[in-house]
């Protein structure tokens, strides 16, 4: 294979793909989304981490610049602009793609409420109770917090334990006494803890697979018979698709 094969590893399961693939003798730049992240990759003797936010334009000078011959998407499943402006930077450069998808947390709930967006997430909860635990993440914390249907309503955020996120929920009007700033993944045991601390009514999250702990979110909702407002994943064509770390490799070895 011709060139570096770039991955896309803002999660842990992209960390650890990313690793996977150096031990197998590839050059392998991972790219990250922050300083936490950069310092989990530094066990991986040899790896290049790159920090810089690429867009699609972005993407092309770095892939000329440091002979990219594949493009590894572990991005989250979440993140659909990532993924389509990689998926239009390889076209574009003739480089690989291939997406690496975690699978979702399969779920039998008649109380699940399934939504597309963040708005139809904040109004679907706002009809369902008056405290509304948080479990998406801080990207999209403005979303609920300036959200005209929850407006009354209280809102827990769980988030990362870094000052800039917890900076921006104080920011958004979150108090301290509604900010659960603690760095998952959360057995099924301390989800049940934290809702019932917290007395939620309603649990906001999305279906980020085992991975990124769904399936105990999942599982301590049911158990205390709250109501789940899932957020669906982005719908994004991918150009290839693999569900296994194995079958990443095989898809590098043939480029």
């Amino acid at each position: 294979m011709a060139g570096r094969v770039f991955v896309a590893a803002g999660t842990r399961d992209g960390r650890e793909l990313a690793g996977y693939i150096l031990q197998q003798g590839y050059q392998v730049t991972a790219s990250v989304v922050s300083s936490y992240g950069e310092s989990l990759l530094n066990s991986y003797q040899g790896i290049q981490v790159s920090c810089e936010p690429l867009d699609e334009e972005g993407f092309i000078a770095y892939f000329h610049r440091h002979g990219i011959g594949v493009f590894v998407d572990a991005s989250h499943p979440y993140a659909a602009n990532v993924s389509e402006n990689a998926m239009k930077a390889c076209r574009r450069a003739g480089v690989a793609y291939i997406r690496y998808e975690r699978q979702q947390t399969p779920l039998d709930y008649d109380r699940a409420y399934y939504v597309t967006d963040y708005q139809a997430a904040a109004e679907q909860a706002a009809s369902l109770g008056e405290r509304i635990f948080l479990t998406t993440g801080s990207r999209n914390l403005e979303a609920f917090a300036r959200a005209e249907a929850l407006q009354g309503k209280e809102l827990i955020c769980r988030i990362l334990p870094e000052p800039e996120v917890v900076q921006l929920a104080r920011d958004l009007g979150f108090t301290p006494a509604n900010i659960v700033a603690v760095q998952g993944p959360f057995s099924l045991e301390l989800n049940k803890e934290l809702y019932k601390k917290y007395d939620a009514q309603v649990v906001v999250t999305k279906n980020s697979g085992a991975t990124g702990g769904a399936d105990t979110k999942f599982a301590a909702a049911m158990e205390l018979g709250l109501p789940l407002v899932i957020i669906d994943r982005p719908p994004v064509q991918y150009d290839n698709i693999a569900y296994t770390f194995d079958d990443i490799l095989d898809f590098i070895a043939v480029q």
